[in-house]
């Protein structure tokens, strides 16, 4: 028996309203997400899903204005939607005129239907245009007032499932400086005082995840305290990040190669915050290049 995906929702909204960052928080939810989805191919994004060729549990697809006569089309779309899902949920996000001309003002992004009208014109006609489709919501959220924050936290709160895990994730990538520090890193750790089991030739073609590697990084004297700072900060760190509903955090740990000596060290505060009762998530980037 097909069944449909445990979650569909549906974002729409005013320009400017903040679509693209609950996109993010939908993603950091575990949801599959698609942006600015032609109307055209909602039917076979659906075909795919519920015939199971493309099983997703959650989805969220985000439509607007960008869709040609997507005002006229769209109440239709999504009457054959709740058809075939009758649990999908529209969520269509509002704000009022002055905040969305600050946002626009602010990024100096042009208004999709400007069409050589002024701003607060644009504003008007698309208000207008989307009262139908704003009538359809399961959920109607007025981002004016809101902060990131306070946006992220009543979507985690409305869409988190039961059997979510919920709390921060954590990735840890150990890298080599000579190959370059990855650019997508919240926190960035240099490893490099360390002593290096480079320069020892028994040790050099193995990695930090090697017994015998750790063992001569944690005779240098300074290994400890570093380790044991580095950890105290991380876990002074996490609740704080919780508490502004950061769901991912990305910490990077670099060495001369990235072979050595931060594989040891991401391996070593991996295994301290799955302790803590933390997801982990450990990549060595550049662990098995060259020497």
């Amino acid at each position: 028996m097909k069944t449909g995906p445990e979650s569909l929702v549906i974002v729409t909204g005013l320009s400017g309203s903040g679509k693209s960052y609950v996109e993010r928080c939908f993603e950091d939810l575990g949801f599959f997400c698609v942006d600015n989805l032609p109307l055209s191919l909602v039917d076979p994004l659906l075909d795919e899903i519920l015939g199971e060729r493309a099983p997703r549990k959650k989805i969220c697809i985000v439509v607007d204005v960008r869709n040609p006569d997507f005002a006229a089309r769209f109440p239709d779309t999504f009457r054959r939607i709740k058809d075939r899902v009758p649990s999908a949920t529209l969520v269509f996000l509002d704000a009022s005129e002055d905040a969305l001309i600050r946002r626009f003002s602010e990024t100096r992004r042009p208004h999709p239907m400007a069409e050589g009208k002024s701003l607060l014109d644009a504003l008007r006609r698309e208000r207008e245009m989307l009262s139908d489709v704003r009538s359809l919501a399961d959920l109607l959220v007025d981002t004016s007032s809101l902060t990131v924050h306070e946006l992220r936290s009543l979507i985690s709160r409305t869409f988190r499932s039961g059997d979510d895990a919920g709390g921060l994730v954590v990735s840890l990538t150990s890298f080599g400086f000579k190959f370059g520090a990855p650019y997508d890193v919240d926190l960035l750790f240099d490893v490099r005082f360390l002593a290096n089991p480079h320069f020892v030739p028994e040790l050099k073609p193995k990695t930090g995840e090697d017994a015998a590697v750790a063992a001569y990084i944690e005779k240098d004297p300074e290994t400890a305290p570093f380790l044991e700072r580095l950890l105290e900060f991380i876990q002074y760190l996490l609740p704080r990040y919780e508490k502004e509903n950061k769901s991912y955090l990305s910490i990077g740990v670099g060495c001369t190669g990235g072979r050595h000596r931060s594989v040891y060290v991401a391996e070593r505060v991996a295994a301290a915050l799955r302790e803590k009762g933390y997801p982990v998530r450990v990549r060595h980037r550049d662990a098995e290049r060259g020497t």
